[in-house]
């Protein structure tokens, strides 16, 4: 009998031409479509800028986003070549816009190193734009072409004369591709001060001309990745101070730099250079980039550097008598503690995993970066005596909190064992036992979470109220956090166990697949709000990954109509009293002669002021409530804010007040 597999030929084979594959399946090649996957439209036509000046024929790049979200990106390069393509016979700037894989990254002819290594990036670009106009300076004549959703709508044409040479890329996003066509500028500005830092000397100029008077900024670094780690450090270049505390005698960023030798085979070429620096906080900030892309899951160079790292100062430390014969050695996290580092190498032949380029497989690479590292390391250590010593003290301070966090580790182990119930005594566990269908509310205080418990779905929510503010992890170290009563209790219920040293973090094992942060719409809840993401940001991080990490918007006003409670909610842009007045027009009817029916307003300062059917209702019921999922777009940031506001720095917090003191509202005084 016939089936339908068995009508299955070559015309159910479908061809896809051109870059029609790049159209529908876009993340396949820029990750998503989302508000990230705009943006890194963005970074594939600068990565092209960059490789001109990292090839040493570029020094300037201007990005500006105009009003209509267009983006233009212009370089003053040798651009890109405009003559008849030898096997395509047509332009080959038409053959690289509109053809995948065509690119001079190939064969280190045109790019010794480069980070573009698919030539897929301004292809892709041109697929997902409805416009895209491309102009080139080259030859002492200007030439242009004009491309529509990855195809030519207008053949290259000589329109001008030039004495300068370079590209300009101006293009428009495909709204049918994108969820969103807005650009935004802190997106923007991070990514290209991050590109000069790795760039010493290369000049960058962001203009968003969507406001009325056009913002300007500009980045150019002397120092390059010295000023990177500074940066990273809260380096102020007018106070001539740092926002952390560096360790005694490392105001200056230790630089190591190194390249193979000039016989290596080009295959196994490479350049590293490392910038570090040791600050007091319990935190470790290393990043790691290779020909400027950014590996977020490291790879061979990062391995290669903490090997390094670990080995030298533990030889230092036992030559020098600073670690007794008997003493164990000290462990990559204890002397990684409190360090910033920014680790860059450059070769011509990467290998990365995958499109989107997040780790560096290139194992050549753990070999070099460990061998230079190691050298330019030891021989500082060796000329730098005093700063050697505090580079210890600090990781043998760190060792010694490491095993006080493992005693109380153990201790709450032992504890959870001898005791009949393992969870902490104030969960309210749900009876699914499905991680992905359930969630867990980490509310304040006894009474938010007696409404909680009586509001919620019982199978599938649970809620762990809080008693007072968690400790700021920020400030302290691993040993002071786990002794902790509350953060115990935080651990216990979530079950992943922690991202330290001596932690025994596993994703698989997390209890709850959505984790959501309910506090009070006041300064207090804010204030638990920000100490709970440090917390899960330091120790948890890969929930926040995940996707598990969310916070609940509960309403800020209830405007009473008769019976009827219409609720208004903070929409992060909309002052409060403007969003009140907003809500009063809406709700409020007017008679005949324009008149406003009576009300009453109510101002919820606490979850508790709510009874459970309310709060089911505005903030628990999965049907009706807004969550706001918590991401780190970018980590370099995300520590930072952590470090300025929730860290030791009385001064920046100082500076920051007295600048957004106006901007407040509702304060509770």
């Amino acid at each position: 009998m016939a089936t339908e597999e068995s009508n299955y030929g070559g015309s159910e084979i479908k061809v896809l031409k051109g870059l029609e594959a790049v159209r529908m399946r876009p993340g396949m090649y820029i990750g998503t479509t989302s508000e990230t996957g705009l943006h890194h439209l963005v970074w594939e036509i600068v990565d092209n800028s960059v490789d001109e000046a990292m090839a040493g024929y570029c020094n300037k790049i201007l990005v500006t986003v105009h009003p209509d979200n267009s983006i233009t990106v212009v370089d003053n390069g040798r651009g890109i070549p405009v003559d008849m393509h030898p096997t395509e016979k047509k332009p080959t700037l038409e053959v690289v816009l509109t053809i995948l894989h065509a690119g001079g990254k190939f064969d280190n002819n045109a790019y010794k190193v480069s980070g573009g290594l698919h030539g897929v990036g301004v292809s892709v670009v041109n697929a997902l734009s409805k416009k895209l106009i491309a102009q080139v300076k080259r030859d002492g004549k200007i030439y242009e072409m004009q491309f529509s959703r990855g195809k030519t709508i207008e053949k290259m044409k000589e329109v001008g004369k030039s004495k300068t040479t370079g590209t300009t890329i101006t293009f428009w996003p495909d709204e049918k591709i994108f969820e969103t066509t807005v650009y935004n500028f802190d997106t923007l500005k991070n990514h290209l001060q991050e590109t000069a830092f790795l760039n010493k000397n290369l000049k960058i100029v962001l203009t968003d001309e969507r406001e009325l008077v056009p913002r300007v900024e500009e980045f150019c670094y002397a120092g390059g990745i010295n000023d990177f780690v500074k940066f990273l450090n809260g380096w102020s270049p007018e106070k001539k101070t740092y926002e952390k505390t560096v360790l005694p005698g490392l105001s200056k960023p230790i630089y190591i730099e190194g390249k193979t030798d000039e016989d290596t085979p080009l295959a196994k070429k490479g350049e590293v250079e490392v910038s570090m620096q040791w600050n007091t906080g319990y935190s470790e900030h290393v990043m790691s980039f290779a020909n400027d892309i950014y590996t977020e899951e490291g790879g061979m160079h990062l391995e290669g550097f903490r090997t390094a790292l670990t080995k030298t100062v533990n030889d230092y430390a036992r030559s020098h008598k600073l670690l007794k014969e008997k003493e164990a050695n000290l462990t990559g996290d204890d002397i990684r503690e409190g360090l910033t580092a920014v680790i860059s190498v450059k070769l011509p032949d990467p290998q990365f995993e995958g499109q989107t380029k997040a780790k560096l497989g290139s194992s050549y690479m753990r070999t070099l970066t460990n061998k230079i590292v190691a050298r330019g390391l030891a021989d500082y250590l060796e000329e730098h005596p005093k700063q050697a010593k505090e580079i210890f003290k600090k990781a043998s301070s760190a060792a010694k909190g490491r095993l006080a966090a493992q005693k109380a580790r153990q201790a709450t182990r032992r504890k959870s064992i001898l005791e009949s119930a393992s969870l902490p005594g104030k969960l309210a566990d749900c009876s699914v036992r499905d991680a992905a269908m359930t969630e867990l509310f980490i509310v304040e205080g006894d009474s938010a979470g007696g409404s909680a418990k009586d509001g919620r779905r019982r199978d599938i929510q649970a809620i762990l109220p809080l008693r007072g503010k968690i400790l700021n992890v920020e400030r302290v170290g691993d040993h002071r956090a786990f002794n902790s009563d509350t953060i115990q209790s935080l651990i216990t219920a979530i079950g992943t166990g922690v991202t330290t040293a001596a932690g025994d973090f596993d994703i698989n094992k997390a209890r709850y697949h959505k984790i959501i942060i309910m506090t009070d719409a006041d300064v207090d809840g804010a204030h638990i709000r920000i100490l709970l993401m440090t917390f899960f940001y330091k120790y948890m991080r890969p929930l926040i990954d995940a996707g598990y990490i969310y916070s609940a918007c509960p309403p800020i006003f209830g405007v009473k109509v008769g019976k009827k409670i219409h609720y208004v909610y903070p929409d992060g842009k909309t002052a409060e009293e403007a969003l009140l007045a907003q809500a009063i027009e809406q709700y409020v009817p007017r008679d005949a002669e324009g008149k406003q029916r009576k009300y009453t307003v109510q101002r919820y300062k606490g979850l508790g002021e709510m009874d459970p059917q309310q709060l089911a209702d505005t903030t628990m019921d999965p049907k009706t409530r807004i969550l706001q999922r918590i991401g780190i777009e970018d980590a370099a940031r995300a520590e930072q804010a952590v470090s300025r506001l929730m860290g030791t720095s009385v001064e920046y917090r100082r500076d920051y007040i007295e600048k957004h003191a106006k901007d407040a509202r509702f304060l509770d005084a």
